[in-house]
């Protein structure tokens, strides 16, 4: 699978609550989540985020509150993809439950800048910055996370195998 967009970058430590504010989680649905998706420190974001677009991070991205609305909000936003030099690893695990691709890859992440088009085969670990002509690679999704995340998360992936069904 692969992912090709333009970079939306942030620094590090950015938190869950930066990602989707706590005031806007009465309502959880995804489309209201993606419409305040890095409000506090990026306004025109919603605006500018195209489908397919690539977001990075810098280091600890996701760190914070456990809730699982912060992914949500940046995939239903139409982000394809978040690179970052690391994850807090509660926002990894729910990324990929909601069918996130997440990659950490030190070495993209610090030389993507915003604006940056990005391809990203999620195969390989294989990261194209098609604008600075750099190849990177991060390490690739065994197997079965890829199946969960063609899935478009776990619970899709747990109903497409019939093993979610009661007697």
């Amino acid at each position: 699978m692969k992912c090709k967009g333009f970079a939306h970058k942030y620094g590090d430590h950015i938190d869950t609550d930066v990602i989707i504010p706590a005031r806007t989680l009465n309502n959880p649905d995804p489309a209201n989540l993606a419409a305040h998706c890095m409000e506090d420190i990026d306004k025109d974001f919603v605006r500018r985020v195209q489908p397919g677009d690539i977001m990075v991070g810098g280091l600890n991205f996701g760190c914070g509150s456990s809730r699982e609305h912060a992914p949500i909000a940046i995939k239903a936003s139409g982000i394809s993809c978040v690179i970052a030099k690391n994850f807090a690893r509660i926002f990894f695990r729910n990324a990929i439950n909601i069918g996130l691709p997440v990659l950490e890859c030190p070495e993209a992440a610090e030389e993507a800048q915003s604006g940056d088009e990005i391809e990203v085969d999620l195969d390989t670990g294989t990261i194209r910055n098609l604008t600075r002509g750099g190849t990177y690679t991060a390490t690739p999704f065994p197997s079965f996370m890829q199946e969960i995340i063609s899935a478009g998360g776990l619970v899709n992936y747990i109903k497409s195998r019939g093993e979610g069904s009661q007697p």
